[in-house]
Formats: structure tokens, C-alpha cells, sequence
């Protein structure tokens, strides 16, 4: 089980990046290729995705992980919406493969909270669209917080939205914050193995690509996604423990995304290795 958090990128490119993995004590990486908050897509040059490739392959960390920006909704029922989401995900793809990117990741979206097989059609479509564009790095989407019209929160919603992209690429982002925000009950033990027996019950623990490891600010099930760090939320030290003790993690990454500084990441890294034991 690798560890890591979303870091970002100084001027130094992905120089910034590795430095930024050493200041926690991390062995993996999130970042953007990309203004997160603009419709802007990579501007990545060949010089630039060589020099990227060969100083992160030089540290030995990994995976490296991208995220999409913000505004990417996957499922969005805005035609011009769902289109620029479309186009920035291929930019945001096909940079990915320049700079050597393991995974790149795209939230389920949302749609009208009247049509949810709609939504769920249309994410589908970016999420397939996206995949085959892709040459190395691999697709995967992240689970939602149960918020309004969102396509997928739920192991049985990801499952109907893994079928209906009707290709076996695409993987699956557990972010659990998320999930206990959406009422799985991941601070306690029995919580966490039911979690693990309905995604092998839909058919989909294969497709779990990687974790987004973060504590949650509110209470289970209300719905809200707010990251805390770890121990410090709802999940607490007790959830944390199961989550990390399950053997479906041994060979994934767990990526923070937590809203502390790089000392305090430092110190939560730390708390899940030993957790790990």
C-alpha cells in the first residue's frame, strides 16, 4: 500500500512535485495538469513531458495521479456544458499520456435531480469517450457525496455507471469521505466490511483503482463533503484502522486530500502507515 496526498506543482514542474512528496514522507502523488478552476486545458511541451517523466521516474514514487478540473461535470444536462467537459477531459487525457500519468481522475457528475438515467447515459458517454482517447494513463471515476443529482455515490450506482460505459478500462476512485457522507458506515469495522462485500457482491472490487484517504468534517450521512484530516473527523482512528488493515489496499494507493499543510500531511501519513502496521 503506497501513500500519498494531492501536491502542487511549483514552478519547477514536477521537480515541485517530488520535493513536495519528500516533505510528507510520501510515495505518491496527486496533482492538476491544469488551472483546476478554468476551462483552460494542459499546455504541456514535448521538452516539458520528457523532463517531467524523467524526474519523477528518477524518485521512485508512484502512482502519479492527475485530477480533472473542478468544473468538469461528466453528467452535466447542459449541452455546451457537457460538450466543453467532453473536450477538457481529452486535453486533460492526452496530456496525462505526454507526462506519463497512471491514472487521471473525473468525478461522476451530476445531472437534473428528474433524470437520472439521462445523467447517468451522459457520464457514461464522457467516461467511455475519455477511456478511449487514453493511450497509457487510466481513466477512473470518483464517487460523489449523495449530493443532489449526482450519477454515482452509492457501490450500486457505481456499478449501473460502470456497465452502461460498456467498457472494462474505466476504474473506480473511492474517495471515503465521500462515502461516509453518503451513510456508509466507515468508522466502525462492521461499516468497512460492508462496504468491501457490496462492491464484491455488484461485480466491481476489481475495478477499485485507488483511494482518496480523507477524514470527514460532519457527521455520517448528512451528505456534505468536507474533507478533514485523519482521526481528527467522524471517521476517526477507529474506521481508520479497518480501512487500512483490509488486503483489497495492499497493491492500491492512498491518496490524501486533506486540508492540512504539508507538516500535518506529514503527520497523517505517518498515522496510516502505522495504523497499517
Amino acid at each position: 500500500m503506497r501513500v500519498g496526498a494531492h501536491v502542487r506543482r511549483r514552478s519547477g514542474g514536477i521537480d515541485g512535485a517530488v520535493d513536495e512528496c519528500r516533505l510528507r514522507g510520501a510515495d505518491a502523488a496527486q496533482i492538476f495538469v491544469s488551472n483546476p478552476r478554468g476551462w483552460a486545458g494542459p499546455r504541456v511541451t514535448e521538452e516539458d513531458a520528457a523532463a517531467f517523466r524523467q524526474s519523477w521516474s528518477a524518485s521512485g514514487f508512484g502512482p502519479l495521479v492527475a485530477h480533472a478540473p473542478y468544473l468538469v461535470n461528466i453528467a452535466s444536462p447542459n449541452r455546451d456544458f457537457v460538450a466543453k467537459s467532453r473536450a477538457l477531459a481529452g486535453s486533460t487525457v492526452r496530456a496525462c499520456d505526454a507526462l506519463g500519468i497512471d491514472f487521471l481522475v473525473l468525478h461522476a457528475g451530476a445531472g437534473g435531480p428528474t433524470e437520472p438515467a439521462a445523467a447517468r447515459d451522459r457520464a457514461a458517454t464522457t467516461l467511455r469517450i475519455a477511456s478511449d482517447t487514453a493511450e497509457h494513463v487510466r481513466v477512473v471515476v470518483e464517487l460523489m457525496a449523495g449530493t443532489a443529482g449526482a450519477v454515482a455515490s452509492t457501490i450500486a450506482e457505481a456499478a449501473e455507471l460502470l456497465a452502461a460505459t460498456d467498457i472494462d478500462g474505466v476504474g473506480l476512485c473511492l474517495d471515503t469521505c465521500h462515502l461516509f457522507a453518503s451513510g456508509y458506515a466507515l468508522d466502525t469495522a462492521e461499516g468497512v466490511e460492508t462496504l468491501f462485500a457490496e462492491l464484491v457482491a455488484e461485480g466491481i472490487a476489481g475495478r477499485v483503482a485507488l483511494i482518496h484517504a480523507n477524514d470527514s468534517l460532519f457527521p455520517r450521512g448528512e451528505r456534505r463533503d468536507r474533507h478533514e484530516n485523519i482521526g481528527d473527523g467522524f471517521i476517526g482512528q477507529d474506521g481508520w484502522r479497518a480501512i487500512v488493515a483490509r488486503p483489497e489496499l495492499t497493491d492500491l494507493a492512498l491518496i490524501l486530500e486533506t486540508p492540512g499543510d504539508a507538516t500535518r500531511q506529514a503527520e497523517d501519513i505517518a498515522l496510516l502507515r502505522s495504523l497499517a502496521g
